[in-house]
């Protein structure tokens, strides 16, 4: 499996707004900088995560983006999938068709349970969870005098 820079600025993306879950709108420049992501290709990522129900926009001086429902009901899994399409390690584990030998392959059972153990951590953590712990970070990163 391979999350590319889609997944990993999507997910940074859900996980800042999650940080500022109840605030209201967030604008993109500001997720932008904060999670040091190109805005363009950020608005495009934000584009695909609204369209998959996880956030909703508003336009305008005063919009943004903010998460539809609460984060502690967001799985990481869920948003990788809508944003990097199936996590499936080898396309046989999920489409028998696309391969002559997957009826009679040794490795076919291996890739899915890699699959399986993928989903499973995936799917145990919340976006909450992540939020909190960059919370942690971010806060040990600051400069106190």
């Amino acid at each position: 499996m391979h999350i590319s820079m889609r997944g990993d600025y999507g997910l940074r993306a859900v996980i800042d707004l999650a940080s500022h879950y109840g605030e209201g709108p967030i604008q993109s420049s500001e997720i932008a900088r904060r999670q040091r992501v190109p805005e363009p290709y950020l608005d495009q990522l934000l584009t695909v995560l609204r369209k998959a129900g996880f956030i909703k926009s508003v336009r305008g001086p005063q919009g943004g983006h903010s998460l539809l429902c609460h984060p502690a009901h967001l799985m990481v899994g869920d948003v990788l999938v809508a944003l990097e399409g199936s996590l499936v390690p080898i396309v046989c584990v999920e489409e028998t068709a696309s391969c002559q030998l997957a009826d009679r392959c040794a490795m076919r059972e291996v890739w899915r349970r890699v699959k399986e153990a993928a989903d499973d951590v995936l799917n145990s953590i919340t976006i909450e969870e992540l939020a909190r712990r960059q919370a942690g970070f971010d806060r040990r990163d600051m400069y106190h005098i």
